[in-house]
This record gives structure tokens, C-alpha cells and sequence, in this order.
């Protein structure tokens, strides 16, 4: 009897199969990424689940389309809200991903819980831990609730019999590497199993209005394990990224089909669980001294939020024949690329000495608005010379040297008002361009002590 299963190739990355082994990947030019898999030939008949389900559709102009107002299911976590647009969406599949130990679980347990007190019913299968150990993070959590439905379960057939059976607002798969699918014979977080359980949780939350939340791990690069079509299938993906020193907690969302992407959300991590971090910017710069020379702070932005954090440098005599270029929190390339534009365009003699750059709290940076304030920094370890007062610092700094103009110019120094800043540094362009907005801000806030120094080159921070 002829077989209906064969030999492929997968890659890791992009789930793209082969017929032979491959070094690197010719779809997404990977190295090593390919595993042998045996999987089934797909079956020609439907899923039970979606038989008769969707009625054929047929093509209408865009013009005779009705937009509905979609609603929002509110977690009871502020922070967690806003990342997600301002709610869960009603039939969305969203996927958590996150370091081991960061706080994936306890977050889903928190959200559950405030999901269970408004009347909604969850269903929490997880295939990596048992009910009893759930029961005991719910009891310290205090998250216990009726409304939560606990099982153990790594079959996806079963997952998705229970989720029709019951019918529960939430579903809840922890997580998506651990499930499998009993018509692939691969093993549990092969890239074949994650692409068709993924796919499959896709079709109950569509046709059922089932939202489900999916738990993915980690590589330990950081990206999500798994082939990219994961990523690709589901609404939202989320990270949680955190540093055990500060106890901070920070959810990005990195793709959002219901709300902005690159939204962020701030946590502490404290004996009884993640609490909000209402004005995080405050909370970033506890502890910052004045005074203090190598010292600047950034106005960047994190999604719709402006962020102000403090950003420290080091400057040094080298020993070495090579000096040190060490940074935590900021792109070692651009860091490059601004210490030699200070060195060109303002002058300042860098390149025999070592430099280190840290951003307090453990946040990451990645937004070329705080060139300017990385600038700042550096300038004054340089010179050894703090900057006076409460200034802040916000703009792109180019390869000639000019400031470049940002996003959202206003509401950057709307959040250094509220936080009592003297002077502000930003593009001149942005100046020019909300001038009017600007100083309707500064007098409608009562910050007429607040100074804008508008520039529009990097050496005019020596004569600031």
C-alpha cells in the first residue's frame, strides 16, 4: 500500500520546504536553518469545524462597504489595554512572546482574572504546566475566579473541541510550541506543527468569535521561535522584554491589525504581580542626579508615547591600541556613526578614547530622535561638564551634522512640561514648522519658565 507521507526539508525561519538539504535557506537566506520533517499529505476534505461555516463571498466595490465600529473587551490592566489599541478585540488571535521567567504567565493571569471578573468565561489550556501549578501563581496572584476553566492539554484536537464545546470568550493556548496536531507526524514546535495549530486557532477565533491569546517562546537571539508565517497568521503580536535588576517590565506591540503598532506599556514587577507604571518618564528618571557630567535626557517616543529616559556616558583615556566602544540600551552602529560626526563636524577629539554609553532603567532605544540627546551625553563626559538645570534633548543628527527634524515635536515637549524641564532641545525645523502650537502650549500648561532652543547643527550644542 502506497504511503501518504514524504520527506521535506523546513526551514526554521521561513517555513519554506525543500526537497533536499540546504545550507542556506533561498527564500530567506538563513544559514542552517533546515530540519527533516515527515508530514501527511494534505487532506482535500474540510475541517469539521468549518464545514458550512462561511458562506461564499462575492467582490463588492469598496465604495458600498459598511464600517462597524469594532468593540473592545477592557482587561483591567490599563497598560495592557493601551498596547493592545484599547482592549481585545472579539474574535482576534493574539500572540505573547518573552523571555523565560519575564512575566508572560503572571500578566495572562492578571488579564484573565480582570476578563473573569467582568463576566467573561476563559478557558486556559496549557501544555506546560500543571493545573495545580496554575492554581498556586492564581493564589499568590490572587487572580482565582470561577470563570477561569484550567486543563492540561497538548492535542489540538482536543484544545479545539473543548473551545467548541464550551464556548468561552477567551481561549488561552500556553503554549503554541508545546501543541501538535495528530494528522503531522513532526514533533511538538516543529515548524510545521506551529504553521497548521496556529492556522487552525486562526479559523475557531474567526468563525467562532473566540479570542484567543497565544503564548510563543523565544529564540535565544530574542526573535519569536518558529517559522515567520506565525507572525504573518495572527492579529497582534506582543513582547514582554524586562530587566531583573530594575524590576521593569516593557510590552511592545509589534504588529497590531486593531491599534497602533510599536505601542508600548510599562510595568513593575512587584510581590503580588505586574502593577501599571502610570508616567513611566518619572519613573525612568528616579534617581537621576543633577549635576552630574555625561548625563542627558532623551524625549523619544514609544508608539503614541513620549518617553523620557536618562542617557549616561563615560569618556576616557584608552589603553588599548583600538579604544572601547561599549553600549547598553542603544544600536552600537548608529552610537558609530555619532561619535564620528561629533569628531568631524564639532571637533571633538574622540577617537583615541574610550567610550561607554548606558540608558538608565534598562529600556531600549532604537528611535533616531534621541541622536541629539546620545550627542549631549557624550559632550559633556567630553568636556567634563554637566549641563545645567533640566534640559532634555530631542533630533535626529545626520552625517553633516544637521538636526533633523522628529515626530510629534509637540507632544515631546508637552511631557518635558509636565515634568518641570527648564530648556528643551529640538530640531529647528520642528520650530518653524509648529511655532504657533508650541508657544500655546508652554503658556496653556503654565510653563512660561520652559526655554526652546531651537538648533539646526550639531556644533551649536558647544555654545548652547
Amino acid at each position: 500500500m502506497k504511503s501518504n507521507r514524504k520527506t521535506v526539508y523546513v526551514c526554521g525561519q521561513c517555513g519554506s520546504q525543500q526537497q533536499k538539504m540546504w545550507g542556506r535557506c533561498p527564500d530567506c537566506n538563513a544559514w542552517n536553518s533546515f530540519a527533516e520533517e515527515v508530514v501527511a499529505e494534505k487532506s482535500t476534505t474540510l475541517r469539521p469545524e468549518t464545514q458550512g461555516t462561511r458562506p461564499q463571498e462575492r467582490p463588492i466595490p469598496i465604495t458600498t462597504v459598511q464600517q462597524e465600529s469594532v468593540p473592545r473587551i477592557y482587561c483591567g490592566l490599563p497598560e495592557l489595554d493601551r498596547v493592545l489599541g484599547g482592549g481585545l478585540v472579539p474574535g482576534s488571535l493574539v500572540l505573547i512572546s518573552g523571555d523565560p521567567g519575564v512575566g508572560k504567565s503572571t500578566l495572562l493571569l492578571q488579564a484573565l482574572y480582570g476578563l473573569a471578573s467582568r463576566g467573561y468565561n476563559v478557558l486556559y489550556a496549557s501544555g506546560e504546566e500543571s493545573r495545580e501549578q496554575i492554581k498556586l501563581r492564581a493564589d499568590r496572584l490572587k487572580t482565582v475566579h470561577p470563570n477561569i476553566l484550567l486543563f492540561n492539554e497538548t492535542d489540538l484536537g482536543t484544545i479545539v473541541s473543548q473551545a467548541l464545546q464550551l464556548k468561552p470568550h477567551v481561549l488561552v493556548v500556553d503554549s503554541i510550541q508545546t501543541v501538535a496536531h495528530a494528522d503531522y507526524p513532526s514533533s511538538p514546535g516543529s515548524v510545521t506543527q506551529v504553521r497548521e495549530c496556529a492556522a487552525r486557532l486562526m479559523d475557531i477565533a474567526k468563525l467562532h468569535g473566540i479570542t484567543t491569546w497565544v503564548v510563543g517562546h523565544v529564540t535565544k537571539e530574542g526573535a519569536i521561535a518558529g517559522p515567520r508565517v506565525l507572525e504573518h497568521l495572527v492579529d497582534t503580536v506582543m513582547h514582554l522584554e524586562g530587566d531583573s535588576a530594575t524590576g521593569f517590565r516593557i510590552l511592545r506591540s509589534l504588529k497590531n491589525r486593531f491599534g497602533s503598532t510599536g505601542e508600548v506599556g510599562v510595568f513593575s514587577m512587584q510581590a503580588g504581580g505586574l502593577s501599571d507604571v502610570a508616567n513611566p518618564s518619572a519613573l525612568f528618571l528616579e534617581g537621576m542626579k543633577s549635576g552630574v557630567e555625561g548625563s542627558a535626557v532623551a524625549i523619544s517616543m514609544e508608539g503614541t508615547r513620549p518617553l523620557l529616559v536618562e542617557i549616561q556616558s563615560l569618556v576616557g583615556k584608552s589603553t588599548l591600541a583600538t579604544p572601547r566602544r561599549t553600549v547598553t540600551g542603544l544600536d552600537p552602529n548608529r552610537f558609530s556613526i555619532l561619535l564620528a560626526v561629533l569628531e568631524r563636524r564639532a571637533g571633538i577629539a574622540i577617537g583615541l578614547l574610550d567610550v561607554y554609553a548606558n540608558v538608565a532603567g534598562g529600556l531600549k532605544l532604537s528611535e533616531p530622535a534621541s541622536d541629539l540627546a546620545i550627542a549631549a551625553s557624550v559632550l559633556s563626559s567630553v568636556i567634563e561638564t554637566p549641563w545645567q538645570g533640566r534640559v532634555a534633548f530631542f533630533g535626529e543628527v545626520g552625517l553633516s551634522g544637521e538636526i533633523r527634524a522628529t515626530t510629534n515635536p509637540v507632544g515631546r515637549v508637552q511631557e518635558a512640561l509636565k515634568l518641570g524641564f527648564d530648556r528643551v532641545y529640538m530640531p529647528k525645523r520642528n520650530f518653524q514648522l509648529e511655532k504657533v502650537a508650541l508657544q500655546e502650549l508652554i503658556k496653556g500648561e503654565g510653563g512660561g519658565d520652559l526655554q526652546l532652543y531651537p538648533i539646526e547643527h550639531i556644533k551649536e550644542l558647544r555654545y548652547g
